[in-house]
C-alpha cells in the first residue's frame, strides 16, 4: 500500500512539474510584436507620393524607400535575420505572392548595385504594389 501511494505521488509530482514547465514556456514565448499601423501607413503614403510620373529620378528612390520600409517593418515585427534577404526567407510562407516580393527586392538591389539601371514608371509602380502587399502581409499597413 505504501509503495502504491509513493508511485501515485511520484506521477503527481511529474505531472505538476510538466504543467509548470509548460506554463513557463508559454509565458516566456516571444509573441510577434504588433506594429504602429498609423506610423507605417504615414510612411507608406510618403513613399507612394514621392513616385511622380513626370520625374524619372523619383522612380529609383521610391523603390529604394519602399524596400527600406519593408525591412524596417520586418525588423520591428521581430523577424530574425542578419540581412533583409534572410528576413524575406523567414517570411516566405506568409507572403501572398512571394515571387512579386522577391522581384521587387531584386529590382532594389539592381538599383543599388548596378550603374545606369533604366527604370520606367510602370515598373516602379509594380514594385511599389508588391512592397505594399508585403507590408500588408507583415501587418504593417
Amino acid at each position: 500500500m505504501a509503495q502504491s501511494t509513493s508511485i501515485i505521488f511520484f506521477f503527481a509530482a511529474i505531472f505538476i512539474f510538466a504543467a509548470l514547465l509548460f506554463a513557463v514556456i508559454m509565458l516566456t514565448k516571444k509573441n510577434p510584436k504588433s506594429l504602429d499601423l498609423e506610423k507605417f501607413r504615414s510612411l507608406w503614403l510618403t513613399v507612394e507620393q514621392d513616385l511622380k510620373r513626370d520625374e524619372t529620378s523619383s522612380y529609383p528612390m521610391s523603390v529604394m524607400n519602399a524596400d527600406k520600409l519593408l525591412d524596417y517593418a520586418m525588423r520591428e515585427k521581430g523577424i530574425q535575420g542578419a540581412n533583409m534577404g534572410e528576413r524575406l526567407k523567414k517570411m516566405q510562407p506568409k507572403w501572398s505572392n512571394a515571387n512579386n516580393v522577391w522581384s521587387a527586392h531584386k529590382l532594389r538591389n539592381q538599383i543599388a548595385h548596378e550603374p545606369n539601371v533604366k527604370l520606367d514608371y510602370d515598373t516602379a509602380r509594380r514594385a511599389l504594389a508588391s512592397f505594399k502587399q508585403a507590408l500588408k502581409d507583415v501587418g504593417a499597413i
